[in-house]
């Protein structure tokens, strides 16, 4: 399943969801380039990837997360993954990019941790 990306933003912190494959292909490039809109369109507070419908990773979708939060971090902008399933969860803790990229089970508290 290729990759969909759609971003919004509620109340200064901007979401990106992400459905299908985060895996080397043509559409992975989407996710930097959507990010860099929508942080280059408003001030956020924050940023909340949602990956719950992620279907599979690979470390061309971990590098590209990396990417997302290189970008926020230059416009002081705290990032969050909303719903990382177990695998992508696992990857994260071994690659210690979980200290990045701060999990979180669902928007609702995805939206807390960036709100601090």
């Amino acid at each position: 399943m290729a990759l969909s990306v759609a971003s919004r933003v509620e109340n200064e912190i901007g979401i990106l969801d992400l459905e299908g494959t985060l895996t080397l292909g043509p559409t992975l490039r989407t996710v930097r380039e959507t990010a860099r809109e929508l942080l280059k369109g408003s001030k956020l507070n924050g940023l909340i990837v949602a990956v719950a419908d992620v279907t599979a990773t690979d470390s061309a979708g971990l590098g590209e997360l990396t990417v997302v939060y290189t970008f926020a971090s230059r416009s002081s902008c705290k990032v969050a993954l909303a719903g990382p399933n177990s695998k992508l969860g696992a990857m994260l803790e071994v690659t210690r990019l979980d200290g990045l990229l701060p999990m979180a089970n669902d928007l609702a508290s995805a939206k807390k941790l960036v709100s601090r």
